[in-house]
C-alpha cells in the first residue's frame, strides 16, 4: 500500500493542473475577449499619455 500513498499526491497535483488549464483554455477568446483587449488597450494608452505628458528626466 505504499505505492498508492506513493502515487496520490501526484495524481491530484495533475487532475489539479489539467483542470487550471482547461480554465485558461477555456477563457480565452469568446465574448469576454473584446472586453479585455478594451481594458487593456485603455489601460495602455493612459500609461502612453502620461509617459508623454511627464517631462524628460534623463535629458
Amino acid at each position: 500500500m505504499d505505492y498508492v500513498s506513493a502515487l496520490v499526491p501526484p495524481v491530484v497535483m495533475a487532475v489539479l493542473f489539467i483542470g487550471v488549464i482547461r480554465v485558461i483554455v477555456k477563457t480565452q477568446g469568446g465574448a469576454n475577449k473584446a472586453k479585455e483587449d478594451a481594458v487593456v488597450d485603455a489601460a495602455l494608452a493612459r500609461a502612453e499619455g502620461a509617459r508623454q505628458a511627464s517631462p524628460k528626466a534623463d535629458a
